[in-house]
């Protein structure tokens, strides 16, 4: 870790010029991890696995994204409230599983519009402060924010669709019905599209970012959700829950190219820095598992209980991999697959981020 003294300009795309000058203590790679019905978001500095630092006032937030120049975190919550009554600046308690509760969800056509909301929350990294609050419709599983920063997406599985949040002006400018049980979003490279899995009928939508409109569904495996993009934006890899698989699917195309068959239930999702890994949380089994995209190879290490939610940490070569029954995230060498340390959170951790100090 190191203290330096920061005086910069932080230009928000909303027109906002924020001027910082404090002593600011940072450290670099950073990974934000929210920890759901914790209401708490906690920083790991990835150089020595220790957590520096933790936001709250964050109610059951699940769904974490950053903006490109990382000066901002967009963080969804899984908890609704009726319309106009106060945003609660204190998780309430959420007694069923964040991840579990969405495959229950009322089908669209039982959703009353406007029924509930829940708070899309926008911090500060530099000081960890709220500086908006934005409702959206129904609960919020995961974030994504647009590679041009203009564009954060919410997926809503109770309402069967995604909110588009404008982040130039904070507004909700769009919301589009992708599916029942929309779960992942992620943005092509362009910022043109953006790719919506449908846990309830095994599609992935492909939205135009230009009209919001869904020009294409693509045909995934039993339950997608977890979703990862080459970044080159030519494949597109999904996790799918309920049959053990994760769909290779050619964006040009939208056809299926390859299907991994990895067995049981499946989580989290990422590719390696260089492309060549897949990474999945193979939760049923309590395995990581490793695909060399080239030759398809697979490796596989035994990692109870539950594995869950994973992320592959830039410039590390370690991933972060949480449990759904435990509080801790593993860190495990890419490489080999071995557990080297364990960084006990105090929560569950969800949809982790990264990101860099100061």
């Amino acid at each position: 870790m190191k203290t330096v003294s920061l005086v910069r300009t932080v230009a928000w795309p909303g027109a906002v010029t924020l001027m910082l000058a404090m002593q600011t203590a940072f450290a670099e790679p950073l990974v934000y991890v929210p920890l759901g019905s914790d209401g708490k978001i906690v920083v790991v500095d990835a150089a020595t696995d220790e957590i520096v630092d933790t936001i709250g006032g964050v109610a059951a937030v699940h769904g974490l994204a950053k903006t490109p120049d990382g000066a901002f975190l967009i963080a969804g919550s899984f908890e609704d409230r009726e319309p106009g009554s106060a945003t609660p600046e204190k998780p309430s308690s959420v007694t069923a599983d964040e991840h579990d509760a969405h495959h229950s969800a009322a089908p669209v056509d039982a959703q009353k519009d406007g029924a509930v909301v829940s708070t899309v929350s926008v911090l500060r990294t530099a000081d960890m402060s709220v500086v908006r609050r934005i409702d959206v419709p129904g609960a919020v599983h995961h974030v994504s924010v647009s590679p041009n920063g203009r564009f954060a997406v919410v997926t809503q599985p109770s309402e069967g669709g995604i909110s588009v949040i404008d982040l130039a002006s904070y507004g909700v400018v769009a919301t589009v019905a992708t599916g029942p049980l929309p779960n992942y979003a992620v943005f092509s490279p362009d910022s043109e599209d953006v790719f919506v899995s449908n846990a309830g009928n095994n599609t992935v939508s492909e939205v135009d970012t230009g009209q919001w409109t869904i020009h294409r569904q693509m045909k995934a495996g039993v339950s997608p959700e977890h979703m990862v993009l080459s970044a080159d934006g030519r494949r597109l890899y999904v996790a799918n829950v309920d049959d053990g698989t994760v769909s290779e699917l050619a964006t040009d195309s939208g056809a299926t190219v390859r299907t991994f068959d990895i067995g049981g239930a499946l989580h989290g999702i990422d590719l390696s820095q260089n492309g060549d890994t897949l990474f999945v949380s193979a939760r049923g089994q309590d395995e990581l598992v490793a695909i060399d995209l080239e030759t398809a190879a697979r490796r596989a290490a035994s990692l109870a209980p539950a594995p869950y939610h994973l992320a592959a940490v830039d410039g590390t070569g370690r991933l972060y991999v949480s449990s759904a029954d435990q509080p801790d995230i593993w860190v495990v060498d890419q490489q080999d697959l071995v557990v080297v340390g364990t960084i006990p959170i105090g929560g569950r951790g969800h949809q982790m981020v990264q990101g860099v100090g100061g």
